[in-house]
């Protein structure tokens, strides 16, 4: 007697497990190709993502990915609840097809990851993309580029006024968004597709897991912790929508942001990009010269350094074990996605910009 697979739907489950691991296997395959990936993927079915999905998932003013993630949640506390029960009562075969179907969804988890954001991971880095290979640098160098950096925060920290301060979200989103077009209309390199930010309907939980925005590659959403520190919202906002243009890496993230920033006539984002530049920047010198540390960091005026105490205060409130958790479990998920430094890659900007200040130099 012959039985359709249909009819037999754990050997069903079987092989839809076998055949996504097979794509998923081919997807890492051709992950090892970095030009391959560049040109079929970052130039070619992405740019096709972005242009259908971006301009869809704009017109809802909340996030569809947070609900997304809460619904993952929420479905998998069910199956929980379902595993246990099913446990409790001994019907293990119900418990294998439940587990086969948790492995599948993951497995669909993953292979959408990757086509429809996470293959940018693998494309050729933004130092070849823009031809700044060249990021040796002496500490001479790197205390000349922090001072410049230092002066631009003092100079940018003078011109934001009261009602800078006090402007709303809507307003912040709409002045970084308008950035990203501008560099996007200039500049292949920074090409945006209907680029948008969106507060996250999960900011009390990202201030618990001290994150202060993020990009969700299912939906191509860039959302904000919009109850951050004012100053900091603008260039986050610049960051999360580089993701947008296809920079995967944290360090060529920060680089697009703050050059989309710098770039910008707007008061309070170019001083929320240099306000970043100089922590980053300022790192870096400690770990090289702790004496140049200790010099430039009496040029930082009053006010940007009250403004890195109310960030330090901020975040210092809501610290705990989450956010220790969360860290590591982002360090590896870095490491695993072609970032191996981890959560240092976001330190490695400053390789970025020193290599593009290196193009001024003149020897």
């Amino acid at each position: 007697m012959r039985y359709s697979i249909t009819k037999k739907p754990l050997l069903k489950r079987i092989i839809i497990l076998l055949l996504l691991a097979l794509a998923i296997f081919i997807l890492m395959q051709l992950a090892d190709d970095a030009a391959l990936v560049e040109r079929y993927y970052s130039n070619g079915f992405y740019i096709y993502i972005s242009r259908i999905w971006h301009p869809v998932l704009n017109i809802f003013p909340f996030s569809v990915g947070d609900l997304l993630y809460i619904a993952v949640v929420a479905w998998l506390i069910y199956k929980a609840v379902v595993l246990l029960r099913l446990l409790f009562k001994k019907q293990f075969k119900q418990v294998g097809m439940l587990l086969l179907g948790l492995v599948i969804g993951v497995q669909v988890g993953i292979l959408a990851f990757y086509l429809f954001w996470g293959m940018n991971y693998f494309r050729p880095s933004a130092a070849q993309r823009l031809n700044l290979r060249d990021t040796s640098f002496t500490t001479a160098d790197l205390k000349a580029v922090t001072q410049v950096l230092i002066d631009s925060a003092n100079v940018c920290r003078t011109r934001v006024t009261n009602a800078d301060m006090a402007q709303s979200n809507s307003d912040i989103y709409a002045a970084a968004t308008q950035a990203v077009k501008a560099l996007s209309a200039d500049s292949v390199n920074f090409r945006a597709y209907h680029p948008d930010i969106k507060p996250s309907l999960l900011t009390v939980f990202l201030n618990y897991i001290g994150t202060s925005g993020y990009y969700n590659p299912f939906t191509s959403e860039a959302q904000l912790n919009y109850q951050m520190p004012v100053f900091n919202r603008p260039f986050v906002a610049c960051h999360e929508m580089s993701h947008q243009m296809g920079y995967g890496a944290e360090d060529e993230a920060d680089f697009a942001g703050f050059t989309v920033a710098v770039n910008s006539h707007n008061r309070l984002l170019r001083y929320s990009a240099y306000h970043l530049a100089v922590s980053e920047f300022m790192y870096s010198l400690s770990h090289r010269d702790t004496v140049a540390f200790k010099t430039l960091k009496a040029t930082i005026s009053k006010d940007v350094r009250h403004d890195y105490a109310t960030e330090r205060n901020y975040w210092l409130s809501y610290q705990n074990k989450l956010s220790a958790i969360s860290s590591i479990f982002y360090d590896n998920f870095l490491k695993a996605n072609n970032q191996p430094q981890g959560l240092e890659t976001y330190n490695r900007m400053v390789l970025l910009v020193m290599a593009s200040e290196r193009k001024h130099w003149v020897h």
